[in-house]
């Protein structure tokens, strides 16, 4: 009997538990269910896409992410070219500031240049006016009066020619003695910035002569520089005051060089080449200041009218 009911409470708890499994496995099926239908209600066959529209709609995504990427680059690269623009424009800049930075000794030095070309434009015009057919020419260089040819000398003579060729000479005097107070020191300078407004001062005026390569070397020299002796004397005889222009160094401005044959200017080859190499120049030399202090003491000594002490 005993037996018999606990082999039948066995039972009834297995059945029991068979029960509760079964309504678990109902309520499961019953929420599946549920969460089905409730899927199917929000399923749309018109929001559907398929499979070889989304990859084509993936492939345009894939190629416009490449391309705003190609245009990053692109960009990125622009800027760094224009970075380096704006270095390269900054250095340029930057040089021509420097190369735009103005030097008074440069300054001076050009306008010595011009104040000489000035002087012996208004020599040559003022004796071609007195004299028109006088054979007088500026040098290449600027920087002097050529006398040209048998004009003032016979060949072979260190005389003058005649009175004519003396009036020529008196008259290169005086016109250089009214020009040469505005350029010098001295008793008689005379500076004002009327005619010399960039207080250039001359160094030296020299009177050189030349010959030629006809004849020995010693007497052609020996002739060039009588001739250009000849020409100091007529031109300070008549001058007297032409001595006492003075340069930065209180030394006289005029001089005489001989040159024989040594500087020819033409062919001597050719009768019109020896022609033009028998001449007197009339050469002037600007002092050259060796800074940009130099060149206000110059100015300071024109504007005093008196010569600095010598060295």
């Amino acid at each position: 009997m005993r037996s018999g009911a606990r082999r039948q409470h066995r039972e009834e708890e297995e059945e029991s538990a068979f029960v509760s499994m079964t309504d678990m496995t109902v309520s499961f099926l019953f929420i599946i269910m549920i969460l089905l239908a409730f899927f199917a209600s929000q399923f749309n066959p018109e929001e559907t896409v398929l499979k070889s529209e989304y990859d084509e709609k993936l492939a345009t995504i894939e190629l416009q992410k490449s391309f705003i990427a190609q245009k990053d680059q692109t960009i990125a690269d622009q800027t760094r070219q224009i970075e380096e623009l704006l270095k390269r424009v900054a250095e340029l800049e930057l040089r021509l500031a420097e190369a735009e930075k103005v030097d008074p000794l440069e300054v001076y030095i050009g306008q010595t240049a011009s104040e000489r070309r000035s002087i012996l434009e208004r020599l040559r015009d003022q004796l071609l006016q007195e004299f028109p057919d006088l054979n007088v020419v500026i040098s290449a260089e600027n920087d002097a009066l050529r006398f040209q040819g048998d004009g003032l000398f016979a060949s072979g003579s260190s005389a003058l020619r005649d009175q004519r060729t003396v009036m020529v000479v008196q008259r290169i005097a005086a016109r250089l003695n009214e020009i040469l107070p505005c350029y010098t020191l001295g008793p008689r300078s005379a500076w004002d910035t009327g005619c010399n407004p960039n207080g250039v001062i001359i160094e030296a005026v020299q009177i050189e002569g030349h010959t030629d390569s006809t004849g020995a070397d010693i007497s052609n020299l020996r002739l060039s520089t009588e001739r250009a002796n000849t020409t100091y004397a007529e031109m300070v005889g008549n001058q007297p005051d032409l001595i006492s222009h003075q340069n930065y160094r209180e030394q006289p401005v005029l001089s005489v060089a001989g040159y024989g044959k040594m500087r020819p200017i033409a062919d001597n080859e050719t009768p019109g080449g020896r022609s033009t190499n028998r001449r007197i120049d009339l050469r002037i030399i600007m002092f050259t200041p060796g800074s940009s202090e130099e060149i206000e003491r110059i100015r300071e000594e024109l504007q005093a009218g008196v010569g600095l002490e010598s060295p």
